[in-house]
């Protein structure tokens, strides 16, 4: 009987730690677990770690190598003891929104950022908010001896608390203090944003291990949740990941490292070496659980009314700016819908609408990681709205490509487990754990795709031109 080699991965998000123990040949999960983290923008990583212990409890015995994936851009500020300063803020805190406006005003401009590290300051980014400590909380960042960001300081917990935390490349690439084409730390940068260099963590190659724990598991670099569901999805050329959660992301692999001045795509570092051209939008499933909540309906009977209205929803188009954007060149703007007649104000083109807005938003991300190395062949669509029938209608006709919607599963600790597996291994390259559990949609409508881009980009054009002052 053939004894499998055990792997874990662990996802340690904004909302709650997974994990999950997987065979490291085959990548068949064999258990997980889950347990929750606090709601806020701010939080104590003692949570994550209590957090860590539950989900984990009872599922760790015999297994051989443990890797992390974590929410990006989180800033944990450790003080000479390793004890922690503040709660960590993590990337939905946008207090750091002027300092970004105004380190990209120092450096002389967005084309500055991105040439240096792949992108251009927003409220997310870790330089942001360090820049918004120094200023904020003087006497508190006068104790901060160390930065890391959430997936190493749990890996360094792992461990045992180490004297050098480790990280990789991934998630280094969405501080703004890395430069994924020169795989160096910009501490010039940093040092602007903070007044000082605080120690940094080491950086290892992808297949890297950081270390033992006292039980002798081996644990991997680890790495961001975006690198981490690349590397579960085992992306190859012209593969698009469109994952659709409370916020929505577009991504895709590239051989080059992007570098786009207007600050859509983020050109961060991958999981394999190559590299990972990333466009975010805030407003993804949300949109469908207000629009729901304005109809007095649940997300099934949004699906039925989306479902029952045509293609276009009967001229009218949503720009589901419901929670502003975060985009460098774009102040907050809020949500618009265009179109209105009196034959058209029905429930059920409202609900379409919001579907197509909510993947038209999606779509322009599709279009500008286009730009930086990617030719788009096929869209894998992941994330909790991917399993509304009427996403799934609109898909192929928003995208105008082929659609597949991979079995639903936890792609971060996934993606954490084929690394732990492939740092295990010592090999030149992952193990492949590809399956061919993939649910193919229909064909894309052309036509009627073009025509609900082109709505949407106007009306897109229009409120932006407002949110700057440039409407006449």
């Amino acid at each position: 009987m053939h004894t499998p080699t055990l792997v874990a991965g662990v996802d340690t998000s904004t909302q709650s730690a997974k994990v999950v123990i997987c065979d490291a040949e085959t990548g068949a999960v064999v258990r997980e677990g889950r347990a929750a983290h606090p709601d806020g923008t701010e939080v104590d990583p003692k949570h994550w770690w209590t957090a860590f212990t539950e989900a984990s409890d009872g599922l760790l015995d015999g297994v051989s190598a443990i890797g992390v994936g974590g929410q990006q851009h989180g800033m944990v500020a450790l003080d000479e003891d390793g004890e922690v300063v503040r709660p960590a803020l993590l990337w939905n805190d946008t207090r750091s929104g002027p300092q970004a406006t105004d380190l990209i005003a120092e450096l002389g401009g967005p084309s500055a950022w991105a040439e240096a590290v792949g992108l251009v300051p927003v409220a997310s980014f870790t330089v942001t908010k360090l820049r918004w400590l120094a200023e904020h909380e003087p006497e508190l960042a006068a104790r901060v001896a160390r930065v890391v960001l959430p997936h190493d300081w749990l890996t360094w917990r792992i461990l045992g608390r180490p004297d050098r935390v480790k990280t990789d490349r991934g998630d280094a690439s969405g501080t703004g203090y890395f430069s994924p084409a020169t795989h160096e730390y910009r501490t010039d940068l940093l040092k602007r944003a903070f007044g000082r260099v605080p120690d940094l963590p080491d950086l290892l190659l992808p297949a890297e291990a950081c270390g033992h724990t006292e039980d002798g598991v081996l644990v991997s670099a680890g790495t961001g949740d975006n690198m981490a569901a690349a590397l579960a999805l085992e992306l190859g050329p012209g593969d698009v990941v469109v994952s659709l959660g409370t916020s929505g992301t577009v991504f895709a692999v590239s051989e080059t490292p992007p570098a786009d001045a207007t600050g859509t795509v983020a050109g961060f570092a991958d999981a394999t070496g190559r590299f990972l051209p990333l466009a975010c939008t805030l407003n993804a499933a949300r949109v469908l659980t207000a629009t729901a909540d304005l109809l007095g309906v649940d997300l099934a009977g949004l699906d039925a009314l989306a479902l029952s209205a045509e293609a276009g929803a009967g001229g009218l188009t949503l720009l589901p700016y419901l929670d502003g954007e975060r985009t460098p060149n774009l102040p907050d703007a809020n949500g618009t819908l265009l179109g209105l007649t009196r034959s058209n104000m029905k429930p059920e083109n409202l609900a379409r609408a919001a579907v197509e807005g909510m993947l038209c938003g999606l779509a322009a991300g599709l279009e500008a990681i286009a730009g930086h190395g990617v030719e788009p062949r096929r869209v894998l669509l992941i994330g909790g709205a991917a399993q509304s029938a009427s996403v799934r209608a609109a898909a192929p006709v928003i995208f105008g490509l082929p659609v597949e919607l991979p079995a639903p599963a936890e792609y971060v600790a996934l993606g954490a487990a084929r690394q732990a597996a492939w740092a295990l291994a010592g090999t030149t390259a992952p193990p492949s754990w590809r399956g061919s559990d993939v649910l193919r949609l229909g064909g894309p409508d052309t036509d009627a795709g073009q025509e609900i881009r082109r709505r949407h980009h106007a009306a897109r054009e229009l409120v932006h031109a407002r949110a700057l002052g440039r409407d006449s």
